[in-house]
């Protein structure tokens, strides 16, 4: 999992450079004043930068907690953007209203359409992101609440009769530990018992 400067630096460098982009295009197609797209885009950037941060902290944590691990396939790169931008859009649409004084009907257009234009920012500079600053493989803590599971569940490594080199005969891996093999998560190698 990422560490908070990492996370920190991911949102700003996203919400700096969703600025640099969505300002002069905004001004060009709403046909309003700079000053008003410009204070429009600070508090979007603003709260989408809060958002931002505390969204893929719980995103990233129920990914390591449901996989074993945080890395992004392109159809959960979707997902993952699309989830950020509907949940960016409940908060943003009263206030593109009260500000700049037009119906909800006006800022909801507004408001999809800034959302557009940064679903697909956020799929491009996530995996951007991603492959310049790769998220390790797993961490630490989530091994260790793996192997606490283990170990309430009884899969811990059991100590081999002697003379039997791994802890005796290996039973099958119970469901869901396949996957977490698989994921790097846990050695295959760990000799398991099933409770069967």
């Amino acid at each position: 999992m990422r560490t908070p400067w990492d996370r920190i630096r991911h949102a700003l460098g996203f919400e700096m450079l969703g600025l640099l982009l969505v300002t002069p295009l905004g001004v060009w197609l709403f046909s309003m004043p700079v000053h008003d797209i410009g204070a429009i885009a600070v508090i979007s950037a603003s709260l989408a930068m809060l958002w931002n941060y505390a969204y893929n902290l719980l995103f990233d944590m129920l990914l390591i907690r449901v996989a074993g691990h945080a890395r992004k396939t392109p159809l959960l790169r979707i997902v993952h953007a699309v989830l950020f931008e509907v949940g960016l859009l409940t908060v943003l649409l009263p206030i593109f209203a009260w500000y700049l004084g037009i119906s909800l009907w006006q800022a909801l257009i507004m408001d999809m359409s800034f959302a557009l234009f940064f679903m697909i920012h956020a799929f491009v500079y996530n995996w951007i992101y991603d492959l310049l600053f790769p998220v390790p493989a797993v961490t630490e803590p989530a091994k260790q609440a793996i192997e606490k599971k283990k170990a309430a569940a009884g899969l811990g490594r059991r100590s081999a009769p002697r003379g039997v080199k791994g802890g005796g005969k290996a039973g099958r891996l119970p469901r869901g530990l396949n996957r977490l093999c698989e994921a790097g998560a846990i050695p295959e190698s760990e000799p398991y018992r099933s409770r069967e």
